[in-house]
């Protein structure tokens, strides 16, 4: 992973951290414990979602992103490089709307 990566606003990258989360909960020894638990966190975000919480959605949806940062450092990828990626895959996509913000590719 490439670890001169632009920083965001705040100052955080996905190396650093995945270097916190290494130091704080120790190596990741099976990567499927990473989405276990952000189905966790996705299930706490649904709440909040339902609860009309904007700060704890806000802290749900960092603690999925943390983990997936996790996940994708543990496989060697750069999310952000895999997530521009995508959406140029999507955006040559023909789409159908479902009518509640979602859709399907054609």
């Amino acid at each position: 992973m490439n670890k001169d990566k632009t920083h965001s606003p705040n100052g955080e990258t996905q190396r650093s951290m995945c270097e916190w989360a290494e130091a704080t909960f120790g190596p990741v020894s099976v990567p499927v414990s990473l989405v276990e638990r952000a189905m966790l966190e996705i299930d706490e975000l649904k709440e909040a979602v339902l609860a009309q919480d904007h700060a704890e959605i806000g802290k749900e949806a960092a603690d999925v992103l943390i983990l997936l940062y996790r996940l994708a450092d543990q496989f060697g990828l750069d999310l952000d490089s895999e997530v521009a990626g995508k959406m140029a895959i999507n955006r040559a996509r023909a789409w159908t709307k479902k009518g509640d913000g979602t859709g399907s590719h054609i």
